[in-house]
């Protein structure tokens, strides 16, 4: 990811010998596809819908020697329909936007109840954070009834959501054990 020519961040690169020999199995798909005999739901690529969750503008990323923007299409969801409760959704980092996400998942399953959000809403930093306002307005008319972001939402956005949501909001720490049954 590239902030500035000045500042760089290189993640290692891996590979389809890597997962290989780590014993995975690697499937690409762009579309949404079943997993687990059908129980989970992998998202796929989510669009960008929303007028104002734009991704990360600043995300690059080199292929065959030249650097171009990155869209991080491969950062996607798992959704679940839990029985008679609604759907459960877990973001990775949500770059498309947890509201489009959100949105998506509710459009491929057609079912509209949201149990739980929980994940990544990435929220945080200078590019995200004026948008916490309006993402906690979307995520009060979608009306789950739990809302856990988790790692790259942000310390601000966090507290924020905390105080929309008041009872309905959980927060997650490492080490937390969630059952929704």
């Amino acid at each position: 990811m590239k902030f500035s020519e000045e500042f760089k961040i290189y993640f290692p690169q891996f590979t389809r010998e890597m997962a290989a020999k780590a014993g995975l199995k690697v499937m690409e798909t762009k579309e949404p596809s079943l997993l687990l005999d059908g129980k989970f739901l992998f998202l796929g690529e989510v669009p960008k819908r929303s007028d104002f969750e734009k991704g990360m503008l600043l995300a690059h990323c080199v292929e065959d020697n030249v650097e171009k923007w990155d869209a991080i299409e491969d950062d996607t969801s798992i959704v679940m329909n839990l029985k008679e409760k609604g759907l459960v959704i877990l973001s990775g980092c949500a770059h498309a936007g947890i509201v489009n996400t959100v949105t998506y998942a509710r459009e491929v399953t057609g079912i509209d109840k949201v149990h739980v959000i929980m994940g990544g809403f990435h929220l945080s930093g200078p590019m995200f954070e004026p948008i916490i306002d309006k993402t906690t307005e979307e995520l009060k008319k979608i009306n789950p009834d739990y809302i856990i972001p988790t790692h790259c939402t942000g310390r601000k956005a966090v507290a924020f959501i905390e105080e929309s949501f008041k009872e309905r909001f959980i927060m997650n720490m490492s080490g937390t054990k969630l059952t929704f049954t």
